[in-house]
């Protein structure tokens, strides 16, 4: 999936405030002040517990609610309450749950999915939902011009990949078809044993044709039809109220198909970038659950035993990207110096704190049996040597360097922390870039930044959902790297073997290439962190740390908002 989030700070030998830095603050300030002094006894989870309105910390203002546009988990948590795909995920297990498709059958040889559409299923203004919106649906996600990063998402798909790429120009040898109003056919070029996974991705959701056409072209960036009053979903919520930088609002769908089975009404998602007043916002009862929580509550919450702490294994990343377009960053003996430069135990250990772990490959050791290469350490005279074979001894010479983060004061801490690594362990002289979530994003794609801090949180349980990330020219790539083998080795070879164990060892093949040219420097393995009042009910820790929203219900004879001390 997915990246994580964001204000105008530049920090080298002083930081600046930026008029955009002061209005965010503002904002925050007096959406915490309003929220808290509305003139009744009732805070926002008293309420919504009444009323069946969650009240959810988004991280940050989503950066587009169009599903073959958006990357990242801001945007996922509200694109997954108002649209649905073929397939869902158990709430606990993730193994794939009928959703649109009330069943399917796969062929003997694993390559020809049929998938059957329920005739209940609507579109949320009461168009019926056929197998033709996949059709189209993914059409529109392999046009080139609409820069979908994860057209890729695809590629499994018959002549998907050769039809985005342009080897073949007629959408009709792509291997999808609608049999009839209810049958949806897929064919695979190779057995891919995560496909049903895909299907749950926000990148695989049907979406409305007719609406899209109606504010423009179907391979048009930006256009209107994702605002409130014009989205049309099939998801157990609608978009009803949309105030950038405040809140999104999203209301039961009375035509959802199972929305009897729905216990919410409403969800409210905040954007809350400062983590800081996100947690005073729990506490004062304006938060039913919490984006993060900063780290040096965690053990205040750990030491009260309170319930509202969440602290559970994530299937994600934190890692930087290195541009390899940077002259003096295109030497990969240059790269692998600054990982090995990296402490990352006491990263770990005295800044994160939630119970993540060292991260030395990219992809989460354990990922259904897979364990990827460790040859990677913390090595400072062995990077000292390597930045001295590359022209550059005790880093004389070494041109300053910019780290690019977004806004969190996590990301801030670990950046300041690897620039002083960095200078202590190298001599190098590093600079702090910090941007608003949309910037952010744009620069990285831009390939505008030498180091930018990253963070990927699986969208399936397998490990080719992070190598696939790094194929040449992939949208989620953004490094500039490039290794024909290395994408061979994941498109062509793993899919292609009988095993589980053959196709782990050619991951692991690959990931050694991925790891030996260092475009990418892994930091550590998420564990995911929340807050979460106990009124919220069905909300089950699972890998990829995704709520099932038709699933949870509030409890209002549970106890409110848990106390801490401040």
């Amino acid at each position: 999936m997915r990246y994580s989030h964001n204000v105008y700070l530049r920090f080298s030998d002083s930081v600046k405030l930026t008029s955009s830095t002061l209005f965010k603050g503002i904002a925050l300030f007096g959406l915490l002040m309003v929220l808290t002094s509305c003139g009744t006894s009732e805070n926002n989870v008293a309420t919504g517990n009444r009323t069946g309105t969650l009240h959810w910390g988004n991280g940050t203002e989503p950066q587009s609610l169009d599903p073959q546009i958006a990357t990242g988990v801001p945007e996922h948590h509200i694109i997954s309450s108002v649209m649905e795909g073929l397939v869902g995920k158990d709430r606990k297990t993730l193994m794939p749950i009928p959703a649109v498709a009330e069943s399917w059958e796969v062929s003997d040889d694993l390559k020809v999915y049929t998938f059957h559409i329920r005739k209940n299923a609507l579109w949320s203004n009461g168009d019926s939902h056929t197998a033709h919106d996949y059709v189209w649906s993914w059409w529109r996600a392999l046009q080139p011009a609409l820069g979908n990063l994860y057209a890729y998402m695809l590629f499994p798909i018959d002549n998907a990949q050769q039809y985005y790429e342009g080897e073949i120009e007629n959408f009709d040898q792509v291997g999808v078809k609608a049999l009839d109003d209810y049958t949806l056919q897929i064919t695979l070029g190779n057995p891919t044993p995560y496909f049903l996974q895909l299907l749950d991705h926000y990148s695989l959701f049907p979406v409305h044709q007719t609406t899209i056409e109606k504010f423009g072209a179907a391979d048009e960036r930006g256009t209107r039809w994702t605002y409130e009053g014009n989205l049309v979903g099939n998801g157990p919520f609608s978009l009803s109220d949309w105030k950038i930088n405040r809140r999104i609002v999203v209301e039961k769908n009375p035509l959802y198909w199972d929305a009897e089975n729905v216990k919410l009404n409403r969800i409210i998602f905040y954007p809350t970038e400062n983590v800081t007043t996100e947690e005073r916002m729990f506490r004062a009862g304006q938060l039913h659950v919490t984006n993060d929580i900063p780290a040096d509550k965690i053990d205040v919450y750990r030491t009260q035993k309170n319930p509202a702490l969440h602290l559970a294994p994530y299937l994600g990343v934190y890692f930087y990207r290195v541009n390899i377009n940077t002259p003096h960053l295109s030497d990969r003996r240059v790269r692998r110096a600054l990982a090995m430069s990296i402490d990352r135990e006491s990263l770990t250990r005295n800044i994160v704190k939630a119970g993540e772990t060292p991260a030395y490959a990219i992809t989460p050791p354990g990922t259904i049996g897979y364990q990827p290469p460790q040859e990677l350490g913390f090595d400072p005279e062995g990077a000292k040597q390597l930045l001295a074979d590359a022209g550059y001894p005790n880093g004389d010479g070494f041109p300053a360097t910019e780290i690019l983060y977004n806004t969190n004061e996590a990301h801030k801490k670990i950046a300041v922390a690897i620039q002083q690594m960095w200078k202590k362990h190298l001599n190098i002289d590093i600079q702090l870039l910090n941007q608003e979530w949309k910037v952010y994003l744009a620069s990285e794609s831009a390939g505008q930044y030498q180091v930018s801090r990253a963070g990927w949180i699986g969208d399936y349980v397998d490990p080719n959902n992070f190598l696939d990330m790094f194929l040449c020219g992939g949208g989620n790539n953004r490094t500039g790297w490039c290794n024909e083998e290395y994408d061979r080795l994941i498109l062509e070879v793993a899919p292609a073997m009988k095993s589980h164990k053959e196709r782990l060892a050619i991951f692991a093949k690959a990931e050694k290439m991925l790891l030996d040219d260092m475009p990418v420097l892994p930091i550590y393995i998420y564990a995911s962190k929340r807050l979460i009042d106990p009124s919220v009910k069905n909300y089950d820790s699972n890998l990829l740390d995704q709520a099932s929203y038709k699933d949870i219900y509030l409890d209002g004879e549970s106890p409110v908002t848990m106390q801490v001390d401040k």
